[in-house]
């Protein structure tokens, strides 16, 4: 079947396309079929006939099923497709070898080496707070401790939150473990910790608890027992940039990168251009020897049998199947169907069910078999691969996490935009050029030019120098705008 030029169809076993560009009723889809109305740019149209109750396909599975016959020319939607995700899955263990990737091009960003092994994108001083009581403490220490150590180490920035107290159990320790863990980031070179001291995350424990930390680049304190907090807070951080200050970035492989996999107000290119492109650079960076994490579990629902294939073990089989159930019991035991999703302004860009939200979706984790599943607030191991993080798909919960799990670099791909920003240098990567063009202070790379006729290797061959470059210092658009954010993922009660 030739279709028209302003469309592509992902697989053969395809029942849609998609409009690159908008279509206007009249226009020619394929040989002898005309769109049966208008079509918005990302949205699907049908190149063959669909009956009500049959499974409609795109990416070659699945994306839900016809609620009326479609006809060849139909725009494909909300309006005639609904998903057919219900509750709990059963699986079983069938491995698919994966093809060996590609070898990668040898090259090496400039990083901080740490002791603890890991390498760092930047040299940082974080103010991480075990309460919100204190948040603001520790953003005014770190305002003034930027203006008095400007150009000594490369930021001090202040990662707060409301969390830590009238908090129990489960819900509790998850706030702990996150600060922790960001606490040994690499890209810290030093860390104070600001506690009130009444808290239920009680800093001493937060500290015993904590992996990965180096004590020389280590501070805390309690604001109810300092005389001035603010003083004590800028006399620590004043410690920490004469240790940091030392540093050096040195030639490092890429097999020292860690990065973070994230999609962020999805539209119907989301799936052809930048995550696939994504894709590739975790291809590059995992057969270099180096890892890959994905996350936001509500966005694989659906797809999540794509990555079980790729297990590396039975055990990591049964740890994917673990956390998808799991979470899908989250949604069940709050009353919530586990479909619900794509958001208002997914389905405005042509998302129609989560299945096919999600099949885009797991498109960025690339080909590589995936090698550990880290639940929240966990650090991977650092195998060479793709771990799966446990997450939801909030933007700022899941990109915090990633980097709290170790990514010291994260890739965002959007089609509607965000200003956003998190702890770890963040890329965002436009879907559509239009976004790009519009938003050219949000937006570091433009993944549409895929659409627009390069190649997927030519564009990861840009997109990858990016990276590099970005992990040897240089800035992000969210950086330069400074927008630096943290959120936890509060699930217990609250006292």
């Amino acid at each position: 079947m030739n279709l028209a030029a302003s469309l592509l169809r992902i697989d053969p076993r395809d029942d849609v396309a998609v409009a690159v560009q908008g279509l206007m009723a009249g226009d020619p889809v394929a040989d002898g079929v005309m769109a049966r109305s208008d079509v918005p740019a990302g949205h699907k149209v049908a190149v063959r006939p669909v009956r009500a109750g049959e499974a409609v396909r795109k990416y070659g599975w699945p994306i839900g099923r016809a609620t009326a016959d479609i006809l060849p020319g139909d725009h494909v939607h909300t309006h005639n497709v609904a998903t057919a995700l219900e509750g709990l899955d059963a699986y079983a263990y069938e491995p698919t070898p994966t093809e060996p990737l590609p070898p990668p091009r040898e090259q090496t960003f400039m990083g901080y080496r740490r002791k603890t092994g890991r390498v760092g994108t930047r040299n940082e001083i974080w103010i991480l707070s075990t309460v919100g009581c204190v948040s603001r403490t520790a953003q005014k220490i770190a305002e003034r401790a930027n203006r008095l150590f400007e150009g000594r180490v490369d930021g001090v920035h202040a990662l707060t939150h409301p969390f830590g107290c009238s908090q129990l159990g489960g819900d509790l320790e998850a706030t702990r473990r996150m600060t922790a863990a960001l606490a040994g980031h690499p890209n810290a070179g030093g860390v104070l910790i600001i506690g009130l001291g009444c808290e239920n995350n009680q800093l001493s424990a937060l500290l015993e608890s904590a992996p990965h930390l180096d004590r020389e680049r280590l501070r805390s304190f309690t604001t109810q027992v300092a005389e001035d907090e603010y003083e004590a807070g800028l006399q620590a951080v004043e410690e920490l940039v004469r240790v940091a200050e030392q540093d050096r970035r040195e030639p490092c492989p890429v097999s020292d990168l860690v990065i973070g996999l994230k999609c962020g107000g999805s539209d119907g290119l989301s799936g052809l251009t930048a995550n696939p492109l994504v894709g590739r650079i975790a291809d590059k960076v995992c057969a270099a020897g180096g890892s890959a994490i994905l996350t936001e579990i509500p966005e694989i629902f659906g797809a999540e049998r794509l990555l079980m294939a790729r297990a590396e073990t039975e055990a990591v089989y049964a740890d994917v199947a673990a956390v998808v159930n799991d979470f899908k019991g989250y949604f069940l035991a709050h009353g919530e169907p586990v479909s619900e999703n794509p958001s208002p302004g997914n389905i405005a860009g042509g998302i129609t069910t989560l299945e096919e939200k999600s099949l885009g979706a797991v498109q960025k984790a690339g080909r590589a078999p995936v090698t550990e599943v880290v639940r929240y607030g966990g650090q991977i191991a650092g195998k060479p691969g793709v771990a799966l993080l446990e997450a939801p798909g909030n933007d700022a919960v899941s990109s915090t996490a990633l980097t709290a799990a170790g990514a010291t670099v994260i890739l965002f791909t959007t089609g509607r935009g965000t200003p956003l920003g998190f702890p770890a240098p963040t890329l965002k990567l436009a879907t559509n050029s239009g976004l790009a063009q519009r938003k050219p202070h949000w937006i570091d790379f433009d993944a549409g030019r895929i659409a627009a006729g390069q190649t997927l290797d030519e564009a990861a061959d840009a997109l990858m120098d990016l990276v590099v470059a970005t992990a040897s210092g240089q800035p992000t658009r969210a950086e330069e705008n400074g927008e630096r954010e943290i959120a936890l993922w509060k699930r217990g009660v609250t006292l």
